[in-house]
């Protein structure tokens, strides 16, 4: 069972809010998760962003926590930059926000989260890393571009079986502002949302 204060959250995300354009740029992950499902085969999502602290993060733990909301299985949310860095605070205090539970592991450059989301689930691993690192998959993934930069920067990701384009505005703009609470949570909102349409359009 999901954390009850983000359950709440799940359900109260309105998916009729989310634009025909933006529809159709997510079409292509629910066509790719719906054969996999159809086929009886895992799911593996890997979100890229440039520098593996902000949007990727976002997406991939929204996606597990999303999958497991719909009852998906085989579900496997991997994220990665072009270059590593660190999961940046503030994004992380959006999905404390949201209720996920949010242990740092570690005091490091780039330091370890424990992202809890269900009681009877071990928590995501949440660090900054490149998209081929060892704990990422080698093969039949599909390669979810969160940024236009990622998108930009690497034309070609080994393994990935399809490449699908979903760039997000990224918060990093309100970084030490008054707004950098409001702006990464509505960017987490926002993409927990189109998530939502995503993993609900999944026949089982």
């Amino acid at each position: 069972m999901l954390f009850e204060t983000l359950q709440t959250q799940i359900k109260s995300l309105d998916t009729s809010s989310i634009s025909l354009s933006r529809q159709n740029l997510l079409q292509p992950l629910i066509d790719f998760i719906q054969s996999k499902v159809d086929a009886g085969q895992p799911i593996k999502l890997n979100f890229i962003c440039t520098h593996n602290s902000r949007r990727s993060h976002l997406s991939q733990v929204w996606a597990q926590a999303l999958g497991y909301f719909y009852n998906i299985k085989k579900l496997f949310c991997y994220s990665g930059g072009t270059e590593s860095t660190a999961l940046f605070p503030a994004a992380a205090k959006a999905l404390e926000a949201s209720g996920f539970k949010v242990d740092s592991q570690t005091q490091t450059k780039n330091p370890l989260y424990d992202i809890g989301f269900a009681a009877q689930q071990p928590p995501i691993k949440g660090f900054s890393k490149t998209y081929d690192h060892v704990e990422n998959p080698k093969t039949a993934f599909a390669a979810i571009l969160t940024c236009s930069q990622a998108d930009n920067d690497c034309p070609y990701i080994s393994g990935a079986e399809v490449r699908i384009p979903l760039p997000f505005e990224d918060p990093k703009a309100f970084d030490n502002t008054s707004q950098q609470a409001e702006k990464y949570r509505e960017r987490s909102l926002q993409i927990a949302t189109e998530l939502k349409y995503v993993f609900s359009n999944i026949k089982q």
